[in-house]
């Protein structure tokens, strides 16, 4: 009678990958934070959350929760005070109504009295139909707006919510980094793997290709095709730096080609008919995938910086939008006066989100290295 006997099934390059991957306490407390970001981001393109971050709800410049609701430090001088001078935050503005800016003038005009009552004339009032309007949305004009003193993470100087803001331009960096870092992948991948795989004058063709690009620092490189098109757009930013930023993928690629391209498995696969197509995507790139993957987060960390960069030179996202870049740049001002608050938002957002990714990429290179299988 014949024993069953159990067959040990050797585990994959990503099961091992897995075991080791959470094994590390670093990068699983990392790979939390990518997804907290992550699902931020989502939530926010959705309109979820961080839907109103440009309506202006607090006091300009107003200061975070936690330092109190000091009003002549929440507005400026000059501009709009959101309650009188030494009142607390908890009383409201009484709404003042203004009359008709064009009363007056249209009073002398008509040859009535100054306080712009109408005649058997036969001129009209030009606004008259707009300010209708507006009164009958409960808006007064020239009345002062119902703002907060202070918001939790304070207001930049239009009154926006720096927090609302901060998870806005979380989006915007975040999808870009990860737009420009596919596009950048998948070229490198496909030049890397046709140069690697053909050899002779195609790879001596994408070498020359190649060393053009890195002919110059990435960065320098990024700023000057920015400054070339003048076109601010979040598709021409991601097509910038997609277009840009492949040389580190393909050099990797092109390398682990050269040496996959003449092992036995796939000169069987030769011998059996297969094109040269399903050799180089089907048999040889599943196993050089893992580079892919670590460079895919590589490239992510990277281009979320770039952008950040590009955005605080102007070179980045336009003025209707926000991410972490606009932000600082408009925080640069803001220093002046001494309100920090902007600043210290998206540079702790970006800090630990790029902190968290670059701690992720150095273990998730550790757990997919074929020699430690």
């Amino acid at each position: 009678m014949p024993y069953d006997v159990p067959h040990a099934v050797s585990p994959s390059l990503w099961a091992l990958a897995w075991r080791r991957l959470r094994s590390d306490r670093v990068a699983m407390v990392s790979l939390a934070i990518v997804g907290v970001f992550l699902c931020m981001m989502v939530l926010s393109a959705t309109g979820l959350i961080a839907k109103n971050w440009s309506q202006e709800v607090g006091a300009n410049y107003a200061p975070p929760s936690f330092l109190g609701d000091d009003l002549e430090r929440a507005a400026p001088s000059t501009g709009p005070q959101p309650s009188a001078p030494g009142a607390k935050a908890s009383s409201a503005p009484t709404p003042v109504d203004v009359k008709d800016p064009l009363a007056d003038v249209l009073a002398e005009i008509r040859g009535g009295a100054q306080d712009g009552a109408a005649d058997d004339s036969d001129i009209v009032d030009p606004i008259a139909d707009v300010m209708a309007q507006i009164r009958a949305k409960g808006i007064v004009p020239g009345a002062a707006s119902v703002r907060a003193a202070t918001l939790p993470f304070g207001g930049d100087k239009w009154g926006r919510d720096v927090l609302q803001k901060t998870i806005k331009g979380s989006e915007t960096s975040i999808f870009v980094g990860l737009a420009a870092a596919v596009v950048a992948t998948l070229l490198g991948t496909i030049f890397g793997a046709v140069a690697g795989y053909y050899g002779k004058w195609v790879d001596d063709f994408f070498n020359w290709f190649y060393s053009v690009f890195t002919a110059m620092p990435p960065l320098l490189l990024i700023l000057a095709v920015a400054a070339v098109l003048q076109q601010k757009g979040i598709s021409t930013i991601i097509l910038i730096m997609g277009l840009t930023g492949w040389t580190g993928t393909f050099r990797l690629i092109r390398s682990e080609y050269l040496k996959h391209k003449v092992r036995e498995y796939v000169q069987a696969a030769d011998a059996i008919g297969a094109s040269n197509a399903r050799r180089m995507f089907v048999h040889i790139f599943p196993n050089v995938s893992h580079v892919v993957l670590v460079q895919l987060s590589i490239y992510t960390v990277a281009f979320i910086k770039y952008e950040v960069i590009l955005s605080f030179l102007g070179l980045g996202v336009p003025v209707d939008a926000v991410s972490w870049g606009s932000m600082l740049n408009e925080a640069q001002n803001e220093l002046i006066l001494g309100k920090w608050w902007q600043l210290a938002a998206a540079g702790t957002a970006m800090a630990v989100l790029v902190t968290a990714f670059s701690l992720f990429t150095d273990s998730l290179r550790d757990a997919l290295d074929p020699k430690l299988k």
